[in-house]
């Protein structure tokens, strides 16, 4: 699996890199089949905002979250692609 990451008005340190690293691992607990996963970290104001785009065989799953905090926009992005990544995995299994 291949991890993009890039930030807009954030410098992307290798704390968050690390983070993002390993919380992205996480996916491929449930689905093998990732191709690639494009990150963008995005400060406006107050706002942290955490986005991916997770290309997986025959489709793209996208997902954002918006927090005080970058890490927990990262946690909470990683629970909606697995939430979405568990849903794909039981369509293609069904047929």
């Amino acid at each position: 699996m291949q991890i993009n990451l890039s930030g807009h008005h954030v410098e992307i340190t290798e704390a968050l890199r690390e983070s993002v690293n390993t919380k992205m691992e996480k996916l491929t607990r449930h689905f093998d089949h990732i191709n690639n996963v494009h990150v963008v970290l995005t400060v406006e104001k107050l706002n942290q905002i955490a986005e991916a785009t997770v290309h997986v065989n025959g489709t793209d799953l996208h997902a954002k979250a918006q927090n005080s905090d970058m890490y927990s926009s990262i946690d909470s992005l990683v629970g909606k692609l697995d939430k979405q990544i568990l849903k794909y995995k039981g369509k293609t299994n069904q047929h």
